[in-house]
């Protein structure tokens, strides 16, 4: 910095302390500390420049008795004015006890502005220090300046009961912290779901006398270090069986569910149990000055994450994510072959689903002539494609496109295991597995569905002297499916719905354990009287057993039936692109255009694209799904050079077992 900034810094720097006026409205004194910030954080660039103009503001006030009792009597009735205690105690914590309270609330403090004519401390620290640089220059203030910084603020009998303020709001603080910690103990949600052991232990019960008593050995001026060190350990005992006690509840979620809000008050429990050692090194500190100041620069950080959605939504999205992925996983696992026996059962249930889906196609052809509207004619398609999928389901046959999302978390799984010995071969064993699972299950669906489809179009056309759809309809079918126009990126918005479905799926099979209405339905008064105990029982087992694909089926049928019509809607154009139904479609459009139809260029180009509409509903659905399932396991770190050297050694020395499986189980 060259003498003509620093020049300029200090007639800006005398300009602001002498606009400081102790007497001056709450409104006023406020905003000149925020003006005061303002000048030390400069430009934002450089931490270390921002050090040197809080050592330019302490010397000045040292060099001048004036200014220096001016500025103490300033910061006194800040400090007096506002409740440090709720910035220090419930500083970035939620003010509402749900997830969508919470947002609405970020959300407003987002779009409407800070208001300085405040008591609240929390609004003024956003207000004063609202940017993550803030963070920075306070860590960079070193021990010397940072005691050199306090004795200028703070007189030095600044000192009640023989404890000082800052002490005193320490303590208030913890104190208030452990209060909220117990409430949300006792929270009914929570504490139905902690274990008899820990409910037995009963670790909130103490926590406010434990916090009572650490405030008197710290504020009463007789203490000794003996019943301090004392009165601390207990303390921090204590915390951690609450924090215990909160992490029993995630081993009841396989069985009893979770909901946004319960993750939402479990995050918000172990956050203010950290809050509370913050506070507790802070006040123990031999070095006051120096663990506030360490203090602010975390409360910093912690305003960023305050004001953020996505902070919000990441949080508490996080762990229902993996658990819909580790639902999907154990789903996932029966749809990966690993034996020629699995294979080929693999291929009947995948001929098996691709006969369906020839019924689904003729079906889909029949609703067309029956000119419905556009919103009917997508809600009856879409019914269509869900009774067919569901029974698939039923029928335990297979789709091939509805498997990637299922399996990707299966595979994400595995790759837990990398470190272990062997766990890098296993990982590409997986991959052949499911690659060669997906390869059977189309090869089923769509070498079935083409020929009897192929087979009904031309048995009803013999029947009714004409065929099934028009030779207009046939070309418009062909046309569609060319691969230089959207097929391609409407197979991969496909992926993307399959995808959707599988979450949904894991969404409705989480809602019907937390709310344990398979209990529900087996044990009612009311619906086993009117159906009986013995089907209640069978009814309770079934929906527990296949809730899951049911909600996928559905769903997925009606995206499928009603995307296209609500985007045309908005005038998106969007369709899809499923390769075993487009598969259908083909074979139908060629019984309607006769043999000539294999002299035709457009249609050897239509049925070239299907291989690549297959693929690409299979691999944005895993895609997707596997990258949920990393992020939910918390997989990372992951080589991925060496799993691809892996793969690719698998491809080159035994392709066919990515096709096929040998005799060696490969």
């Amino acid at each position: 910095m060259n003498s003509a900034e620093n020049h300029t810094n200090t007639n800006a720097l005398t300009k602001l302390l002498a606009t400081v006026d102790p007497k001056a409205s709450l409104a006023q004194r406020n905003l000149q500390l925020i003006a005061l910030l303002d000048w030390v954080r400069g430009d934002s660039q450089s931490a270390e420049a921002a050090t040197a103009r809080v050592a330019e503001l302490v010397t000045m006030c040292e060099q001048s008795p004036v200014l220096r009792e001016r500025l103490q009597k300033w910061w006194q009735a800040i400090m007096q004015s506002v409740d440090i205690t709720m910035l220090l105690a419930d500083f970035g914590f939620a003010q509402r006890t749900s997830m969508f309270s919470e947002l609405a609330e970020r959300l407003r403090n987002k779009l409407l502005p800070t208001n300085p004519d405040t008591i609240d401390a929390s609004e003024l620290f956003m207000s004063a220090l609202n940017s993550e640089f803030d963070a920075r220059w306070l860590g960079a203030l070193d021990e010397d300046l940072i005691n050199r910084l306090s004795h200028v603020l703070t007189p030095d009998e600044d000192q009640t009961d023989g404890a000082t303020r800052w002490q005193h709001a320490l303590a208030d603080a913890i104190t208030y912290c452990c209060g909220n910690i117990l409430a949300t103990g006792f929270a009914p949600e929570l504490r139905l779901r902690m274990t008899n052991e820990a409910r037995d232990a009963q670790p909130f019960h103490d926590l406010i006398s434990d916090a009572e008593s650490l405030r008197i050995e710290v504020l009463h001026p007789l203490r000794t270090s003996n019943r301090l060190d004392g009165t601390v350990a207990r303390l921090r005992e204590r915390l951690d069986a609450c924090r215990q006690a909160a992490n029993s509840v995630y081993t009841h979620f396989e069985d009893n569910g979770i909901s946004v809000g319960l993750v939402f008050r479990l995050r918000q429990l172990r956050a203010r149990i950290l809050r509370v050692r913050e506070l507790l090194e802070c006040l123990l500190s031999p070095k006051p000055a120096v663990a506030a100041t360490k203090l602010m620069s975390r409360l910093v950080s912690v305003s960023r994450e305050r004001r953020s959605l996505r902070a919000l939504l990441t949080a508490n999205s996080s762990l229902l994510a993996a658990k819909m992925a580790e639902r999907n996983a154990e789903t996932g696992s029966h749809y990966i072959t690993r034996t020629p026996s699995e294979y080929f059962s693999m291929v009947r249930k995948a001929a098996g689903g691709g006969l369906v889906m020839a019924f689904t196609t003729m079906i889909k052809f029949w609703l067309y002539t029956l000119a419905f509207s556009a919103f009917w004619s997508g809600f009856w398609a879409g019914t269509n494609y869900a009774l067919s999928f569901v029974l698939v389901q039923l029928l335990h046959f297979t789709v091939a496109t509805k498997q990637p999302a299922m399996t990707a978390p299966a595979m994400a799984a595995k790759l837990k295991n990398l470190d272990r010995d062997g766990g890098e071969k296993e990982f590409v064993d997986e991959v052949t597995h499911l690659v060669r699972s997906q390869v059977a299950a189309i090869l089923g669906n769509v070498l079935i569905v083409f020929p009897a489809v192929l087979g009904i179009t031309l048995l009803l056309a013999k029947l009714a002297g004409h065929s099934v759809i028009t030779e207009k309809e046939a070309l418009h079918v062909i046309d569609s499916l060319k691969p230089w126009g959207p097929s391609l990126l409407f197979a991969a918005f496909t992926g993307v719905l399959l995808f959707t479905s599988s979450i949904f799926a894991g969404w409705v099979e989480n809602w019907f354990v937390l709310h344990r209405l398979d209990a529900a339905i087996h044990y009612n008064p009311r619906i086993t009287k009117a159906i009986g105990a013995r089907r209640a029982a069978r009814c309770a087992r079934f929906l527990r057993d296949n809730l899951s694909g049911l909600a996928a089926n559905i769903s997925l049928g009606f995206m499928l039936g009603l995307t296209p019509v609500i985007a045309a809607f908005f005038g998106l154009g969007l369709d899809v692109r499923h390769v075993t139904l487009s598969s259908g479609q083909m074979a139908a459009a060629a019984s309607a255009l006769g043999p000539e139809v294999i002299h035709m260029s457009a249609f050897w180009w239509s049925i070239g694209t299907l291989p690549f509409i297959g693929a690409l509903n299979v691999l944005v659905s895993f895609y997707l799904a596997f990258r949920l399932a990393l992020r939910a396991q918390n997989v990372t770190g992951v080589e991925r050079s060496r799993l691809y050297v892996a793969l690719r050694h698998r491809l080159f020395h035994s392709p066919l077992s990515f096709f096929a499986p040998s005799r060696k189980n490969v």
